[in-house]
């Protein structure tokens, strides 16, 4: 992916501006028909930008030029004619894009499209060459029911205190930083309760994560 590429096509977004020229990026596309609350679709897209118009083209074909309407930034109007519109839920992580039928959440990292070849360890990618230790976390996605596992990396600090960075299930990567004072996340609003001796992390998308104490603390 083409990150340096990415950065710039969001900065135009949100700046509501445009380029004379067509900049464009490799994403990761993943498409939720209007209603559902799982995906359709997870699959490789380009996502590009000329003058404000967006077109984002999917791996099987289907294209979606969206045109912009008015003088709000994020608002469009599809191929079709119909009302679309830009919202910002990802963060610098994408773009979200609300159409008539359904919606389409771009995401510039792309990892998830390709998962860790690596199937002798349970934790890729991470290692202990990087971090003091790593786990695998109880997760769950936005609008899943039940919990899964995501791969963690732990670096400790003095006073039982680390940061733990995470990949979900998207291949997204977040760091959460257990002081002593306080708890937060890199790139994300979360609230953390403390139940019992695990960590329960409520994210503003909607995600959960379950972090143990011992994770934290070590031996």
């Amino acid at each position: 992916m083409n990150r340096a590429v990415a950065a710039w096509v969001v900065m135009g977004l949100m700046a509501g501006t445009g380029s004379a020229l067509a900049d464009w990026t490799d994403a990761a596309c993943e498409v939720y028909p209007k209603g559902e609350d799982h995906a359709s679709a997870f699959v490789p897209c380009v996502f590009s930008q000329r003058q404000g118009a967006v077109t984002i083209t999917l791996e099987d074909g289907t294209v979606y030029d969206l045109r912009p309407v008015g003088d709000d930034p994020g608002n469009y109007e599809d191929q079709d004619g119909n009302a679309a519109y830009r919202n910002s839920g990802l963060g610098d992580q994408g773009l979200i894009f609300r159409l008539a039928e359904e919606s389409v959440y771009v995401y510039w990292n792309t990892d998830a499209l390709n998962p860790p070849a690596d199937e002798d360890n349970w934790t890729a990618p991470f290692t202990t060459a990087d971090y003091d230790a790593t786990t695998r976390l109880r997760c769950k996605a936005a609008g899943d029911d039940e919990f899964g596992s995501c791969p963690a990396g732990i670096a400790r600090m003095e006073d039982q205190q680390a940061s733990i960075t995470v990949q979900n299930q998207l291949g997204e990567q977040f760091t959460i930083n257990f002081m002593t004072d306080y708890v937060n996340a890199t790139n994300r609003e979360l609230e953390a309760i403390l139940d019992g001796d695990t960590w329960i992390l409520n994210f503003a998308n909607g995600e959960v994560w379950e972090v143990p104490m011992a994770a934290i603390e070590g031996d």
